[in-house]
Formats: C-alpha cells, sequence, structure tokens
C-alpha cells in the first residue's frame, strides 16, 4: 500500500493582484510618452539597421526557405506586408518571417548585461503589426500610423527587454533570451491593439506562463540554425498572444510569483525578477549596434583588434606559436569552442573561429562562416594555438553601468621568441562611445544592403525617402512598407 500525504498538495482558492513586475510593464506601455531626443534619434538609426540586416538575410536560401505561407497557403489581400519581399500575411504569420530576417545573420542591435538580446528583434512584431493597422485604418477612412509611432512603440520594446536583462540571468538557469522578446513584444502588441492596462496585463501574464525555450541551440555541441530564427518565433508568439486578449482570454495574475506553479519557481530556481531602475529611455539610449562584422558580440572588438594584427602580420600567421586572448567572462562561457565546428551557426558563435578569420583575411562577413571558407586548413590551425582567459577588469567594466565595454586584447607570439604588441580594444564601433565614429558606418550598411538587392529606380527611391529621418517620422507605416515590398 502507497500512503500519500497531500496536505502539501492543497494550495489556497483567491484571486490576488497581478504581480507588481506585471502591472509596471503595463503601466509604462500605456502611459509612458517622456521620449527623449537622442532615444528618438537612435531608434530610427535601429530602424535602419534592422531593415539592412533583413535585406541581406534574404540573399541567404538557407534563410529564405523558412520565410512565407505555410502548408501551401497564399498570400492573403491587405495584410501585413514582409520587407524585401511580396509576402503578404496575417500578422502573427509575418511577425514571424520579419523577425527571422532581420535576426537571421546575427547582425542586428545587442544589448549586453546579466541577460544578452537583440531588443530590435522586437521588431518583429511591431513592424508587421502596425503596417497591418495601419492598412485597416486607411481602408476605414482613418488616420494611419505613422513612423514617428513605430519608433517610439520600439524605444519602450527596447526598454522593457533590456531593463529586466540588468539583473536577471536566465542564461545562468540555461533559458534563453528570446524570452524577453516575447514579454516586451506581447506588451506592445496588446496596446497596438488598443489594449488598456488591463489587456496589457493579461497579454503579458500569458507571455511569461509560457516560460522560455533552453539555449540548446546556442550552445556547443548542439549550436544550430534555430538561433536565427528563435526571435521571429518569440515575435510571433506574442502577436498571436495579444490576438487571444482582443479575444477576450484572461491573464494570470500570479504568472511570475505563483508558489510552486509560478515562472520564478518553475524556472527561476525560485528566485524573483529583480529591477534596479525604472523603465524609461536609457536602453535605446546605449543600444549596441552590430556595424562592423556580423559575429556575436562578445567577439566584435576581438575580431577588430585581430583585423590590427593582421594589418601588420598578415605574412608571418605560419610563424605563429601561440595566440593569448584576453577576454570577459560571458565570451569565455558562452563562444569559446574547441573542436570540430558543424555549420554556420557553430562558427558565428566561436571566439577562436572569428578571431581566426580576421587574422587571416583582414575582415569578417557572412560569407566566412560557410563551408567553403571553413575548410580552409589555416583556421583550425590558429584555433588550435589559441589562449583564452578572462580578464577580470574586462568582467568588471562589461557590467559597470558607467562603462558596459566589451574589451578583448590579443597578443601573437612566434617561433623565434618574438611578441606582438597587445592590442586592446574596449568599445565596440557600435557602443555609445562610439557613436559619433558608429552611425556613419551604419548608414553605409544601409545603403549597400539596400543598392545590392533592389532595382536602381526602387533603391534610389528608398534611400531619398529613408535618410531623412525628419521626412520617413513623417511618413506613415504603410507608406514605408510600399517601399521596401518586392512588387
Amino acid at each position: 500500500t502507497i500512503e500519500i500525504d497531500m496536505k502539501n498538495e492543497v494550495s489556497e482558492n483567491f484571486i490576488s493582484d497581478y504581480d507588481k513586475e506585471i502591472k509596471e510593464i503595463a503601466d509604462y506601455t500605456v502611459n509612458f510618452s517622456s521620449f527623449s531626443e537622442l532615444s528618438r534619434q537612435t531608434a530610427y538609426h535601429v530602424l535602419l539597421d534592422s531593415i539592412a540586416c533583413g535585406i541581406l538575410a534574404l540573399k541567404n536560401e538557407s534563410c529564405k526557405n523558412l520565410l512565407g505561407p505555410v502548408f501551401g497557403g497564399s498570400n492573403i489581400v491587405g495584410a501585413a506586408r514582409v520587407f524585401g519581399t511580396n509576402y503578404t500575411l496575417d500578422p502573427i504569420r509575418a511577425a514571424w518571417n520579419t523577425g527571422c530576417i532581420i535576426r537571421w545573420l546575427d547582425f542586428n542591435d545587442t544589448w549586453l548585461a546579466q541577460e544578452w538580446g537583440h531588443p530590435s528583434d522586437n521588431l518583429g512584431a511591431i513592424l508587421p503589426l502596425t503596417d497591418f493597422l495601419s492598412l485597416k485604418r486607411v481602408s476605414k477612412g482613418q488616420d494611419p500610423i505613422k513612423v514617428s509611432e513605430l519608433l517610439e512603440n520600439t524605444i519602450k520594446a527596447h526598454e522593457i527587454q533590456g531593463v529586466l536583462a540588468l539583473d536577471n540571468s536566465f542564461n545562468k538557469v540555461g533559458l534563453d533570451h528570446v524570452l524577453l522578446v516575447r514579454v516586451a513584444s506581447s506588451a506592445l502588441s496588446s496596446y497596438l491593439l488598443g489594449g488598456d492596462f488591463d489587456d496589457v496585463c493579461n497579454t503579458v501574464s500569458q507571455a511569461w506562463v509560457d516560460g522560455s525555450s533552453l539555449r540548446t541551440y546556442r550552445h556547443a555541441p548542439n549550436t544550430g540554425s534555430r538561433k536565427s530564427w528563435a526571435a521571429g518565433d518569440a515575435a510571433s508568439r506574442a502577436v498571436h498572444l495579444a490576438w487571444l486578449t482582443t479575444r477576450g482570454e484572461g491573464g494570470y495574475r500570479g504568472a511570475l510569483s505563483a508558489k510552486k506553479w509560478g515562472f520564478s519557481d518553475v524556472s527561476f530556481k525560485s528566485k524573483s525578477i529583480k529591477r534596479s531602475q525604472e523603465y524609461g529611455v536609457y536602453v535605446m539610449e546605449n543600444i549596441l549596434f552590430k556595424i562592423s562584422f556580423p559575429a556575436e558580440f562578445h567577439a566584435q572588438t576581438a575580431v577588430e583588434a585581430g583585423i590590427s594584427l593582421h594589418e601588420k602580420y598578415g605574412e608571418k600567421l605560419d610563424k605563429i606559436s601561440s595566440i593569448d586572448v584576453e577576454t570577459q567572462e560571458p565570451a569565455v562561457r558562452i563562444i569559446s569552442k574547441t573542436g570540430p565546428l558543424h555549420n554556420y551557426a557553430d562558427r558565428d558563435h566561436c571566439l577562436q573561429y572569428m578571431i581566426a578569420i580576421a587574422l587571416i583575411y583582414g575582415k569578417v562577413e557572412a560569407k566566412h562562416y560557410q563551408d567553403e571558407i571553413a575548410s580552409n586548413p589555416m583556421i583550425d590551425s590558429l584555433r588550435e594555438k589559441m589562449i583564452i582567459s578572462e580578464n577580470p577588469k574586462f568582467s568588471r567594466d562589461y557590467l559597470d553601468p558607467s562603462k558596459r565595454s566589451i574589451a578583448n586584447s590579443i597578443t601573437l607570439a612566434f617561433d623565434d621568441g618574438s611578441k606582438s604588441e597587445k592590442i586592446t580594444v574596449e568599445y565596440p564601433v557600435g557602443h555609445r562611445n562610439r557613436r559619433e565614429e558608429g552611425i556613419p558606418l551604419l548608414l553605409d550598411k544601409f545603403d549597400a544592403a539596400i543598392k545590392s538587392y533592389y532595382p536602381s529606380n526602387q533603391s534610389d527611391d528608398i534611400l531619398n525617402s529613408f535618410l531623412d529621418m525628419e521626412n520617413l517620422s513623417n511618413m506613415s507605416v504603410n507608406e514605408m512598407m510600399d517601399k521596401l515590398v518586392i512588387k
């Protein structure tokens, strides 16, 4: 006979108020309006950068293969458009497509704190949803949503994701950062669909109840291309949850805090979600742009250091005896890899591989992760000579809110006993400390992406319209999308 003690299985059934964090996300989403000029300008650059990333990704067949309607479906008249394509889809599927192409090349903006992530992933939800709603309004003779409103919603999504990332490390318990894309995008999607404070609470609670995907696909020995579409999946789910709220689906007030069954106890080792500052515009003002290289952000400064060494020692690579690399703790933990690298996704998340490419070719481009380049035996030869170590100062400065550096240093040692100078790069070009240097390069990235993809008459029209912030801000979202789709 098995006796079961049920006394610990009895739950007190009462309706509490929504968890504090859910309420504060909803309050910020619905009521915040104090946008700084810097946050608006940066959001404008985020939009251009995200479009450029998506356009570049559309040259990748493995990405294009995952896009469009599903199971033989077809385009929907008057639905949301996916820029760079001729797809017109319901906003849920359009969010999957848009988020997928923005994220595919690991080239969009980045936020580094206790948790990492890419806040422009939220444009996967916000962009097609605002296009769909604008088209719907125009069909009813109403004013469409302007790009200026799109930018404000982008600022809010960045802030929700980024502020939650400041103090909560989901990666340390094995959860993936796209959880925060779903939370932020669900809040903004609910708001865009006409949701009030209670509606946003309902939707955000559903996003937390979903839990999180595992980080399995970002790490050896399982690194794979899911990391390129995971954000699109999260954006799509966020729009779906918001749509359910419009159909009267309620939320779960203790989604975070419920004993035994809430997110904290089930998924976060019984730790509460922490937040050290109010929601505002901090994240957008301090966002990190990936401008120079399609490379995981913890390696950006390492790549820059490697390129500097290539310029002086590129002819002596076969004489190298060892390569000393000092980096931050997160880079050691997530992108330092030895052994075989099996695919594109494995390579663009390997610190040693990216450094080797920089040393050999003096640049790092998306093509360098393909099998053809990876077969170069010099790459693995250099990887085997690398000694990766954490520099405690780099790790401290990484988390210091006044610095938020992402430092790496590289020193080459040669067979004859000589050494190169140590090249240290603390801040990547896309950091706020190098913003003046970076923005012209970001605009060049946008210009090059557009010209390489669209016919000349269409690319000229896009560049003339988009490179004027005031002009673009005053444009409706549906007009902007008209210029970006393939007719």
